[in-house]
Order: C-alpha cells, then sequence, then structure tokens
C-alpha cells in the first residue's frame, strides 16, 4: 500500500508542480477525517478527501494556486444544499504547494502510520490464502505470509513479507502482541495447531480458522481436552467470513474475511495519511 510520498517524490524528480489538500477539520457526517490527503497536479490527483462536490472544488482551487504560482490557501466549506451535498457537517481544507519540506512530513507520517498498523498473520498460502492475501493487501495492515512449504511464498503481492516456517506455531509464539492470526494451512492438524497456540497467548487481536462448524467442533474438543480454557475458546472465529452467504469461492471468502478483520482491527482508526 503505497501512499502520497513515493508519487510525491516522483513529482518533484520530475520537476511537477502540485499542491497538497488536507483536512485540517472534519464536523458532522463528513465524507473524511481530520488528515486525509490529497496531491493536486495540473493533470492528475492521487488520494483523496472524500469525493465529490467538496473534492472538486478543493480540486479546482488547487488549480488555481499552480496556474497562480502560489503557495498557499485555505477552504472551510459546509456539506449543505449550496454545495450540492447532504452530509451535513462541515471540512476546514489547507492548500500548500508540496515541496521538499512537504515530502519530508509526508515521509514521516506514514512512517508513522505505517507502525500503528495492526499485524496479521495469514498461514497457508494455498488458493484461499493467495487470494486472502490479495484483498489484503491494500488495507493498512502490516500483513505476514507464512508457510513452509516450497514456492507457497513465490509473487506474493506488494507490501506483504514472507516468512517461511518449518513450524508456524513458533511464528504463534513469537509475534507482538495484538496481533491477528488467521489458520487455513493444508492439514487441519497444522491449523488446530497454529490456532491453540494463538489462543493459549491471551492477547490476539482475532483468532480465526478456515473451515466448517465441524472442523471447529473437532478443534474444541481437543483444545478442552488439552487445558484450554472456555473464555480462549470463546474468541476464535471459524468459520471465518461469518455464515450470512454459503459462497464458497476463494474471492468471496477472501471478500467476507478481509471485511471482517477490517471490522475487528480498525474499530477505533488512527489518523492516518491517505494514500
Amino acid at each position: 500500500m503505497s501512499g502520497l510520498a513515493d508519487r510525491l517524490r516522483a513529482l518533484l524528480v520530475a520537476g511537477t508542480p502540485s499542491i497538497l489538500v488536507t483536512v485540517t477539520e472534519s464536523q458532522g457526517s463528513a465524507p473524511r477525517e481530520a488528515g486525509a490527503r490529497m496531491l493536486v497536479g495540473a493533470e492528475d490527483i492521487a488520494g483523496t478527501i472524500g469525493g465529490g462536490k467538496l473534492e472538486w472544488l478543493a480540486i479546482l482551487r488547487a488549480r488555481e494556486l499552480l496556474a497562480d504560482a502560489g503557495v498557499e490557501g485555505a477552504m472551510d466549506l459546509a456539506l449543505g444544499p449550496a454545495l450540492g451535498q447532504s452530509c451535513g457537517g462541515r471540512v476546514e481544507l489547507t492548500l500548500r504547494l508540496a515541496d521538499g519540506a512537504v515530502l519530508d512530513e509526508l515521509t514521516a507520517l506514514e512512517a508513522a502510520a505505517r507502525a500503528r498498523r495492526p499485524d496479521v498473520y495469514v498461514f497457508g498460502i494455498g488458493h484461499v490464502g493467495g487470494t486472502l492475501l490479495r484483498a489484503l493487501a491494500p488495507l493498512p495492515f502490516a500483513v505476514r505470509a507464512v508457510d513452509g512449504r516450497p514456492g507457497m511464498l513465490d509473487g506474493l503481492p506488494a507490501g506483504i513479507e514472507a516468512i517461511a516456517a518449518a513450524e508456524p506455531v513458533d511464528v504463534v509464539r513469537a509475534a507482538p502482541a495484538g496481533t491477528a492470526y488467521v489458520a487455513m494451512s493444508h492439514t487441519h492438524a497444522l491449523d488446530y495447531a497454529i490456532v491453540g497456540a494463538a489462543l493459549r497467548r491471551g492477547d490476539a487481536a482475532y483468532v480465526g480458522m478456515l473451515g466448517s462448524d465441524t472442523k471447529r467442533a473437532r478443534f474444541a474438543r481437543g483444545f478442552l481436552a488439552q487445558g484450554g480454557g472456555e473464555t480462549a475458546l470463546a474468541r476464535l472465529i471459524s468459520p471465518i467470513g461469518g455464515k450470512a452467504l454459503r459462497d464458497k469461492r476463494p474471492e468471496v471468502i477472501s471478500a467476507l474475511v478481509a471485511a471482517e478483520l477490517a471490522v475487528a482491527l480498525l474499530a477505533e482508526p488512527a489518523a492516518e495519511v491517505a494514500a
């Protein structure tokens, strides 16, 4: 998941001027939070501050600044009928010529945002695991793909870290507190070991296992027989992706699991630089 800093760096190298538009205050039902940003050039844009007429007016103002060789500006917009939007909120924007100092600020902000991203470990990169990684790649997570089989970690989406592990349970034990674990390996026994280790840690943000109600019941019997607690077991999400759909296509399962992880991990999102 690339950010605005990379785009601005390329523009500066090419000598192409642009304006950084930032939401500095957001009230009511505004489409984006304070801190959302976009870069506006004479011919293109990167990022978004919410779309609609709000964004269109900001783009127009930014291009006016570029045409007039302006350095900065501000906008205060009520998102009501006069603007052709019914959000009912209010947004304040700042506009700045995107120079080297702005690049330094964006680079630092994006590095800090990356450091705050929740950790998601996906165990088993088969037909569902690979599809899930593609679904997770654009999201604000630090995703790690774990598999010990030769070739399974080749060709991962950009930004996904590969962990070749003969003993995936050791990876679970070494993971940071607050990690999300998704088990979808090539054997039930390995999934059970991964999930059991994650539940016993007691600090996981999410523990999910691909499979059926029957698979979950078999795991539960073994987990409890080995001394696992009911409280820990209750944290297991399995089947993953919910039961609203019975569609077993990998792409559908992956979309549902990505949404499930977003709800579990981004309930109180930190302000982040818009990508």
